[in-house]
């Protein structure tokens, strides 16, 4: 959601500021601000709906100097995307500016409360009531900022990443963060803010990522120090991260969404290595040579994700159930968390984000952590929210994914679930030597199959052209093939704005077959596998509706190469990793029908990266 970014030290604080909001870009927003405090003592705000080009415009007559300041990029919760709306949020006398990622669930009451008080306000968010009501506690009982901050955070409830600074204070920055992700960066001499490490690991790999619960108190030529709302002294985990900065640039390609489509097959690699041993044919997962018994004993898996990492979870789902012979349900995060669910000490539940903070899913974890149940989860950043909390679990290590459609993360997770199955299945005595040895060695075959198949990226710019003004797709798909039809079109849907629909191939005749006609293209995944004679039968019956069918097929096939009006052919290879190549294609069109229509392919609108809100 919404990007943070701060700086304290003897450096010019706007620039990396500036910098560091470009490097949040990915996480989706509306608008832009900094707040910064110069040399005088004035606490300069600087905010505009838009991008953070149009923040930099905006601030080119501005006093942007100082050496301590804040800056944010907004996705509109409370009060439509404006200037007036934007972060940072003054105080009523304007000694005090916030930036805030998350929701003040009782913003209203506060807001009722102070205005009866007298306090007057400038916008319709809930961030503007957070400072307003600091500022009144810290009038009232003539607190420092840190124990107004405190004070205030008791009276609020919500989910929150907040940093303050005070015109009158200008060697310090207070941050606090519950529910929703907070970096500190430490440098020789000054201190970074971040809402990930990717502001920050320009000048330096040493980060304290703060717990739930956790005040930062950020001092000039001071060590950091770290409280809880309660104002007991922590010791903070100092961590170095490891980020390769040109993993964050687009190196030559027009767009990050593109460059990590075709950074796939090394993705998978890293993915793989020290984990899949050919040599030895064997799958080896840290996670289930450590906790074993848990595992191994599981009555049932439960998957809980959202969006894209749902889709993974519903191929492992497949995987696990076949290769483990353990029954597994996938859940919306979104859903789980709010139905009461059934769980119980035997169950293990499988938390999936990209970004390791997602709300939902983090939501869902806790309230499985209480009911007892062990918690694994599978993440992309390391040193995440979801990482921390769940009892154990395995890292995808693809790289920061900057275009906010996933592309590798879903391919990455769908890669750990189905190492995730062979470790647990030969463990568990439930696959063949012979079915387990081949499967590995595929496994390791799969990024050069992807290489292959990335080369037809021209062809996929060719068909975009001939698609880009379809106003509605159907996606078929069945068994494995099911999920990626599902992903499909989410990934078409999210960049193109155009109306997409995936389905169980045979679930096509239980209703949307009535919107098949010569309008109406339909992408099938019909790959060469126990499915292939049902999914042949589907494309007949959208043929004889004069639907345009494009059909992902094995090389060689030359059945229904002869029905159907576009084919892409992919490498064979066995059934349950078809959708780690069949997803690629339909990748590559969503982004190249995207491209023609001229959308912001790495910035869809109303869409964040990281969804750390409800």
């Amino acid at each position: 959601m919404c990007g943070i970014v701060g700086y304290i030290g003897n450096q010019e604080a706007f620039p990396i500021l500036i910098k560091g909001l470009r490097r949040l870009e990915y996480r989706g927003y509306d608008s832009a601000g900094v707040a910064l405090i110069n040399a005088s003592g004035e606490l300069n705000v600087c905010k505009t709906k838009g991008k953070v080009d149009d923040l930099v415009n905006y601030c080119s007559d501005k006093n942007v100097s100082g050496m301590v300041g804040i800056a944010h990029t907004r996705w509109a919760t409370h009060g439509e995307p404006s200037a007036m709306n934007a972060h940072p949020h003054y105080s009523q006398s304007k000694n005090l500016a916030i930036i805030h990622n998350g929701i003040i669930e009782n913003y209203a009451a506060l807001k009722e409360k102070l205005t009866a008080k007298g306090v007057k306000f400038r916008s319709d968010t809930d961030t503007e009531v957070l400072v307003q009501l600091i500022e009144y506690i810290q009038e009232r009982k003539n607190f420092d900022l840190l124990t107004a901050v405190q004070f205030a955070l008791h009276e609020v409830i919500g989910a929150y990443a907040v940093a303050l600074i005070d015109r009158r204070d200008p060697n310090q920055i207070i941050a606090a963060r519950k529910q929703s992700p907070l970096v500190v960066g430490i440098g020789e001499n000054e201190f970074f803010l971040g809402s990930d490490a990717s502001p920050i690991v320009e000048y330096t790999d040493k980060v304290v990522y703060l717990e739930d619960g956790n005040i930062a108190v950020i001092r000039r030529g001071e060590e950091l120090k770290v409280v809880n709302i309660l104002n007991r002294r922590l010791n903070p985990d100092i961590q170095t991260v490891d980020i390769n900065l040109g993993q964050l640039d687009k190196g030559g390609y027009p767009h990050f969404m593109l460059k990590e489509i075709f950074e796939q097959p090394d993705c998978l690699t890293n993915c793989m290595r020290g984990r899949v041993n050919v040599d030895t044919d064997n799958v080896v997962l840290s996670a289930v040579i450590d906790y074993k018994r848990q595992l191994l004993e599981a009555k049932r898996f439960i998957i809980v994700a959202c969006g894209t990492s749902w889709h993974a979870g519903l191929i492992g789902k497949q995987i696990i159930e076949s290769f483990c012979r353990i029954p597994v349900e996938v859940e919306y995060a979104s859903e789980f968390r709010y139905r009461n669910p059934v769980i119980s000490e035997g169950d293990v539940v499988i938390a999936i984000s990209q970004s390791g903070e997602t709300a939902d899913t983090f939501a869902a974890l806790k309230l499985a952590k209480e009911k007892g149940a062990f918690v694994y989860g599978i993440c992309n950043a390391i040193g995440s929210s979801i990482a921390r909390a769940t009892d154990t679990g395995s890292y995808i290590h693809v790289g920061p994914e900057i275009g906010v459609a996933s592309t590798k993360a879903f391919t990455g997770q769908v890669t750990v679930l189905s190492m995730l199955a062979l470790a647990l299945a030969k463990e568990k005595g439930t696959i063949s030597s012979g079915d387990y040895m081949k499967i590995v060695q595929e496994l390791h075959e799969i990024p050069e199959k992807m290489k292959q198949v990335l080369k037809q990226n021209n062809r996929m710019a060719d068909l975009s052209r001939m698609f880009t003004y379809a106003r509605n797709f159907l996606y078929l798909g069945r068994g494995y093939s099911y999920p990626v039809a599902l992903e499909g079109a989410l990934k078409l849907k999210e960049i193109s704005y155009i109306h997409a629909e995936g389905y169980p191939a045979a679930e096509m005749k239980h209703g949307p077959i009535a919107l098949i006609d010569s309008d109406m293209p339909v992408v099938v995944i019909a790959t060469h596998n126990a499915m292939y004679e049902k999914v042949l039968s589907n494309i007949q019956e959208v043929k004889a509706r004069k639907g345009k069918v494009i059909a992902l097929v094995t090389e060689g096939d030359d059945t229904i190469s002869r029905i159907a009006d576009e084919v892409i052919e992919l490498p064979k290879t066995i059934e349950c990793l078809e959708p780690l190549l069949a997803t690629i294609p339909l990748q590559l069109l969503a982004y190249h029908i995207a491209v023609c229509k001229g959308k912001n392919v790495d910035q869809p609108r109303n869409l964040a990266k990281s969804v750390t809100v409800e």
